[in-house]
């Protein structure tokens, strides 16, 4: 399975803009790419920039479009 790069926009909390960047065969070719798009970031820029692991394209944006619930933070943990 692929790794697919992606760059995530979201002009307002209801809404992720996602744009590929990249697709790779291996891990560490991934990796580097995500970094240098970060490094490579102007400061003005609001995207993010995440790796997903995922069958095919389809699937990663779905992985990145899911809402996911918050974790419960215990009395200790604040």
């Amino acid at each position: 399975m692929p790794y697919f790069v992606f760059s995530i926009t979201q002009p307002n909390p209801l809404v992720k803009n996602l744009e590929l960047k990249a697709s790779f065969e291996g891990y560490a070719d991934a990796r580097h790419a995500v970094r240098s798009l970060r490094i490579n970031a102007q400061p003005e820029d609001r995207a993010s920039y995440k790796m997903v692991f995922a069958a095919n394209q389809l699937e990663a944006e779905e992985r990145l479009l899911e809402q996911r619930e918050k974790p419960v933070l215990m009395e200790w943990e604040k």
